[in-house]
């Protein structure tokens, strides 16, 4: 397994931070990943556990919230697509910051194809700290 780390500063109130990057489908809007929409509602919010968003420009890649705990954490895993990524977990804490909320990133990944791990993870690393940017930028500002 591999993992990657992206941390970025928001200067806006957790809260606002938390529900903002929660709010799957308005990813279309800043992620610049194309089209994401909700597969499946979760609960008791509809950007809850169980939910599974959908990237559609990515050959149907769809990640399922596992863990949900506004303002603090949120824990997807990819459930479909994303070769040749396999075991794809991923963490996101929004912690307090004096300029507004830390926000870390953390996936931990296996691969299908042997040795190719160091090199997604470069990719991952670069595309997670692009959508940061854009979230902070596009989302929040």
């Amino acid at each position: 397994m591999h993992r990657v780390e992206v941390e970025r500063i928001i200067e806006a109130p957790r809260e606002t931070v938390f529900a903002r990057y929660t709010d799957h489908a308005a990813w279309s809007e800043w992620a610049g990943a194309g089209k994401v929409a909700l597969a499946r509602e979760g609960t008791p919010d509809r950007n809850g556990v169980g939910c599974v968003r959908e990237f559609r420009s990515a050959r149907g890649l769809q990640e399922e919230v596992i863990e949900f705990h506004p303002p603090e954490h949120m824990a997807y895993r990819v459930i479909r697509g994303g070769f040749p990524i396999r075991d794809h977990r991923g963490d996101v804490r929004f912690e307090p910051h004096p300029r507004g909320t830390r926000v870390v990133w953390s996936v931990e990944f296996g691969s299908r194809l042997p040795f190719s791990e160091a090199l997604i993870a470069r990719f991952l690393r670069v595309v997670f700290r692009v959508f940061l940017e854009r979230f902070e930028r596009r989302a929040i500002a």
